[in-house]
């Protein structure tokens, strides 16, 4: 998932729970989510990403990496330790989106009053304009 510098969801791709041959690493879904990414100049993004394919696919797009180096780098890459705290914007969004799932996993079958009210306030509540 890729949000905005607000939090706000801005690309979401949907992978099998273990979809890389690489274990445990995220490599497939950055080849999905990193090509044409929304204008932005620096990306972060957490350890499981921190390979040299993911780096330059971003140098590509003249991003700049903000990406804390794996424990075992043989060299260590320095990145902005300011800027990667901003990265609990995403953790909030995962965050807001399990609350939400109590929602999608109650529609079984026609939407109750109660439900297509909360689908509806969904917008406002990661911070778009309704």
């Amino acid at each position: 998932m890729v949000c905005d510098g607000v939090g706000r969801p801005a690309r979401l791709c949907l992978t099998a729970g273990q979809p890389s041959v690489f274990r445990g690493s995220d490599f497939k879904g950055a080849d999905m989510l990193l090509p044409n990414l929304p204008c932005v100049k620096v990306l972060i993004a957490d350890r499981g990403y921190d390979s040299n394919k993911v780096r330059n696919m971003i140098a590509k797009q003249g991003l700049t990496a903000c990406i804390p180096p794996k424990k075992n780098r043989i060299y260590d890459i320095h990145y902005c330790k300011k800027t990667y705290k901003k990265r609990h914007l995403i953790e909030n969004l995962f965050a807001k989106l399990k609350d939400w799932r109590r929602i999608a996993t109650r529609m079984t079958g026609a939407l109750t009053r109660s439900n297509q009210q909360s689908l509806s306030q969904l917008p406002s509540y990661f911070g778009y304009e309704s």
